[in-house]
C-alpha cells in the first residue's frame, strides 16, 4: 500500500537507505530495496526522492554541513594559527565522537560494494560535496593567515582530525576499544598539530 505523504515518511526512507548503505555501500540502496523494507510501494519512496543521487545527497550532505559548521565556527574564533589548528582539530574530532554511527556513513559506508554503479553515483554526489568542503578549508586557510601554503594546511588538519575518529569507530565496530580514550587522543593530536602550525607561521613571518 502506498505510504502517506507525511514528513514521517521520508525519515523512515532515509533511517532505511541509511542501514542499507551501512551493511552493502552505495550500491545496495535501491528504490526497490528501500520500498521492500518499509513495505511501501516504489512511487512511495520516489515521490520523496526522485533519483539515487537526491536519496544519497539527503543522507550525506546533513554530516557534511555540520561539520563544515564546526570547523568554521572553531577557525573563526582562534586568534592565530596555533589557536586555529587546535580549535579546528578538535572540533571536527568532537562532532565526529558524537555520532560515530554518521561517520560511518559519511566517511566508511562509500567504500564497501564500490562497484562500477556506485562509482557513477559517488561522482556525482562529489559535485554537492565539494561547495561544502570548499567553503570550510576557505574558511580556515583565512584563519591561518591565507599564506601560499594554507590551504594546504587546512586540508591537512582536517584529514589529521578524521584519523583518531577513524580508530574509534573501528574499534568500536569490533569492540577492542582504544587503550587511550578517544577524547585525550583528540586532546594530544590538537596540541602537536597546533605546534607545528605556531612553527609554521613564524616561518613566514
Amino acid at each position: 500500500m502506498p505510504a502517506p505523504r507525511s514528513s514521517d515518511t521520508r525519515d523512515r526512507i532515509l533511517e532505511t537507505a541509511a542501514a542499507l548503505v551501512s551493511g552493502g555501500g552505495l550500491e545496495a540502496v535501491t528504490f526497490d530495496a528501500v520500498a521492500a523494507r518499509l513495505g511501501v510501494t516504489k512511487q512511495a519512496v520516489i515521490y520523496w526522492f526522485p533519483s539515487k543521487v537526491a536519496l544519497l545527497s539527503a543522507l550525506a550532505l546533513p554530516g557534511l554541513r555540520g561539520e563544515a559548521r564546526v570547523a568554521i565556527e572553531a577557525a573563526a574564533g582562534a586568534s592565530c594559527p596555533a589557536e586555529t589548528a587546535r580549535a579546528v582539530v578538535r572540533a571536527v574530532i568532537g562532532f565526529h565522537l558524537a555520532d560515530l554511527a554518521r561517520f560511518r556513513l559519511m566517511y566508511l559506508s562509500p567504500q564497501i560494494g564500490a562497484t562500477a554503479a556506485a562509482r557513477r553515483t559517488a561522482a556525482e554526489l562529489v559535485t554537492q560535496v565539494h561547495p561544502v568542503t570548499g567553503e570550510m578549508y576557505a574558511a580556515i586557510a583565512a584563519a591561518l593567515g591565507d599564506g601560499p601554503t594554507a590551504r594546504e594546511t587546512a586540508v591537512a588538519l582536517h584529514m589529521a582530525a578524521l584519523g583518531p575518529v577513524l580508530m574509534a569507530a573501528l574499534t568500536e565496530a569490533i569492540d577492542d576499544p582504544l587503550r587511550h580514550a578517544p577524547d585525550q587522543l583528540a586532546d594530544r593530536l590538537a596540541a602537536l598539530l597546533a605546534a607545528g602550525a605556531g612553527v609554521e607561521a613564524e616561518r613566514r613571518s
